[in-house]
């Protein structure tokens, strides 16, 4: 029974599976069915807007576009951005042009205007000598007023009683005086007072000017030269001046090389003597600031101007020794100047920095200040003399018992404090702890200048306005006041 069962399981299995070219037939239109079948299904995956094939396909392509639209976008920038800086560079280019010329301008029309200042000063001073001296003979060319005909019938006080006043010094610094009175006299009339110094400004680039000190002392008013080792016509920041540095004015003695000007200075101090009157000389002032080009360091240590610490006092004693030589000191009051410490660097605050710059009292007559209410005021600020002075007046006071000149000073209108500063100012000059103080000079002039970035207009004049004008005459009014003036 088993092998019927057998036999007859693999005849119907044989019969099933055996080979014909119909199955074969069926056989391949089944494949081709399913390849087809794929092939429809993958397209319809690879066309369909929601593939996931298609969607990554097309956000690379919308990357590719970005990119390059990107690309050509940032090369019109740069291409924007290079034609800018190239119309910026001529721009500055052009800005320097013209800087240099207005610069050049400036230099020329301050020599110009000092010029007709001291041709018509010259013209006054002729005038005054053949009216005090009518047989006083008169130079055809007067170019060097420093003639006997000039100071025929002009005298002044010696050295030792200018150093000394029996009473307190009333300055002004005009734009014009000494060479012109015209600002000083109104000033005068509105005080009720004429003052009795005259402030001016020289450069090393002019000669010693004989009709500013002739003019003054025909006046019977004592004249300060503020004398500055630069250009008359220099920019008031400029603090490189590479032909007017400390080490060219001193030389090397040691090694037998004189000083740049050493000629310079030999001729004016000859000229003071031939002029034979007294005046006061402000030397390179504000030392201790890091504004002028005299000045040794900024407030970060590096050299102003290739100067070297030390230099300072070098100068200061290497044109006196000049002046001495010429016996011009039997004339000269020297004025040692620095600024009030207050708004300095803080590098520049401590004592040991002013004392590097003090040349010893036998190269100095007088010891002074410049000290201003000027804004911006810091906020501890009270708007008083004390505040203002009393830390750099201790700082003289240590230093030296010279006499102390306020060699220049002024109140701005800026926040309506001038008229109250202005009368602290004359109470404080009053007490007695300030009796070592021998006169002021105020700076009468309205100044416009850029002031942490701003530019602002400061009116420092004593008439600037009708409270302040009227501080003033009460303050040399007082009864305690030591200003003896003549009236007007």
């Amino acid at each position: 029974m088993f092998s019927s069962r057998n036999s007859a399981i693999g005849s119907s299995a044989a019969a099933w599976w055996a080979v014909s070219s119909a199955r074969t037939r069926w056989t391949g239109v089944g494949s081709a069915a399913l390849v087809l079948t794929l092939g429809a299904t993958s397209a319809f995956v690879w066309i369909s807007p929601t593939s996931p094939v298609n969607q990554t396909l097309s956000n690379a392509a919308k990357s590719v576009l970005e990119a390059e639209t990107l690309a050509a976008e940032r090369a019109a920038w740069e291409e924007e951005r290079d034609d800018l800086l190239s119309e910026i560079d001529g721009l500055e280019e052009s800005i320097d042009v013209a800087k240099e010329n207005l610069t050049e301008t400036n230099a020329q029309s301050a020599a110009l205007q000092q010029e007709l200042w001291s041709v018509e000063g010259t013209l006054k001073a002729l005038q005054a000598s053949r009216s005090a001296n009518s047989t006083a003979p008169v130079p055809s060319t007067p170019s060097k007023p420093q003639t006997p005909s000039i100071t025929a019938g002009i005298t002044a006080p010696s050295k030792a009683e200018i150093v000394n006043p029996a009473s307190s010094y009333l300055g002004l610094y005009t734009e014009q005086a000494p060479f012109n009175w015209a600002t000083y006299d109104s000033v005068s009339v509105k005080l009720g007072s004429t003052p009795n110094t005259v402030g001016y400004f020289g450069g090393w680039d002019e000669d010693f000017r004989a009709n500013a000190v002739t003019r003054s002392w025909s006046r019977d008013t004592l004249p300060i030269l503020t004398w500055e080792s630069r250009p008359i016509g220099a920019a008031n920041d400029q603090v490189i001046e590479p032909d007017y540095t400390l080490p060219a004015i001193i030389g090397d003695p040691e090694a037998g090389v004189a000083g740049a000007f050493d000629d310079y200075l030999h001729q004016y101090a000859r000229d003071i003597v031939a002029t034979g009157l007294p005046l006061g000389i402000r030397l390179n002032h504000e030392m201790n600031g890091v504004w002028y080009p005299w000045s040794e360091t900024d407030g970060q240590g590096n050299s102003i101007n290739s100067n070297r610490v030390g230099d300072f006092v070098t100068m200061w004693q290497h044109v006196h020794d000049i002046f001495a030589e010429e016996g011009a000191n039997d004339l000269v009051i020297w004025i040692w100047a620095p600024n009030i410490i207050n708004n300095l660097p803080a590098t520049h605050q401590p004592s040991e920095f002013l004392d590097g710059l003090y040349p010893g009292d036998d190269y100095v007559d007088w010891v002074g200040l410049s000290g201003y209410l000027r804004p911006a005021y810091k906020p501890e600020n009270d708007f008083t003399f004390s505040y203002t002075f009393d830390a750099s007046l201790a700082e003289l006071r240590r230093l030296t018992k010279k006499p102390i000149f306020l060699a220049e000073i002024g109140a701005s209108e800026t926040g309506g404090h001038k008229a109250a500063w202005v009368t602290s100012l004359f109470e404080s000059l009053a007490k007695p702890e300030n009796d070592d103080i021998v006169g002021i000079s105020w700076f009468n002039m309205a100044i416009t200048t850029y002031v942490e970035g701003e530019r602002a207009t400061n009116d420092w004049r004593i008439e600037s306005r009708p409270d302040s004008l009227a501080a003033f005459i009460e303050g040399l009014a007082r009864p305690d006041s030591d200003f003896t003036l003549t009236t007007r």
